[in-house]
């Protein structure tokens, strides 16, 4: 299931600054500055928003990554703009109604796992 293996892969802020970059362009430029900004690396703030999402979205957010990632060429980096898109317009947005659940995840959000 590619949905899995872009949350427990971009996890890694090694992994997701790599991803990032490979995305490339404007969005990875203005993505890169939004990082810095909060003095952190891309890939942190990449992987802890990944990290936000997989414990925080609801059943329909899980079925829009994977639409954003069926027949893309690169599924992965898809999905990752995806989630790294709509966390950054949600952290703008005031709408309430528009926010993920505040309700975790089950499917990523075990004992052993930390969701805070």
């Amino acid at each position: 299931m590619i949905v899995r293996e872009i949350v427990l892969t971009c996890s890694n802020p090694h992994v997701a600054r790599a991803a990032v970059a490979s995305i490339g362009g404007d969005f990875a430029r203005k993505f890169s500055k939004a990082a810095a900004n909060r003095n952190l690396s891309s890939g942190l703030l990449a992987a802890k928003l990944v990290g936000e999402f997989a414990c925080r979205a609801h059943e329909g957010d899980w079925a829009a990554l994977g639409e954003a990632t069926r027949g893309a060429d690169m599924p992965v980096l898809s999905g990752l703009r995806y989630i790294l898109d709509r966390a950054t317009k949600l952290k703008s947005d005031d709408a309430p109604a528009r926010r993920m659940s505040a309700a975790p995840s089950m499917l990523w959000c075990q004992p052993n796992r930390s969701c805070a």
